[in-house]
């Protein structure tokens, strides 16, 4: 059954409405943008531990050359 109300609470429904519509919208935009900031800081995570291992390989490399180069002068 189809209610029948005044001019301003329809008016005030509809503006209502439009407020709820433009909260949910922020809403999931902030979602989306909490979701980017999560996805950039992990692959940033992500990126630093490959740097860090490579440079603890090359590290533990130059040390070995430099220990086999010494062993074969003395």
């Amino acid at each position: 059954m189809a209610q029948t109300h005044s001019k301003s609470r329809q008016t005030a429904e509809i503006a209502f409405a439009n407020t709820q519509s433009q909260f949910f919208a922020r809403n999931s935009a902030v979602e989306e943008l909490d979701s980017l900031v999560l996805a950039r800081e992990e692959k940033t995570r992500r990126l630093r531990e490959a740097r860090l291992a490579k440079e603890l390989n090359d590290r533990e490399a130059a040390t070995a050359s430099l220990l086999a180069r010494r062993a074969k002068s003395v």
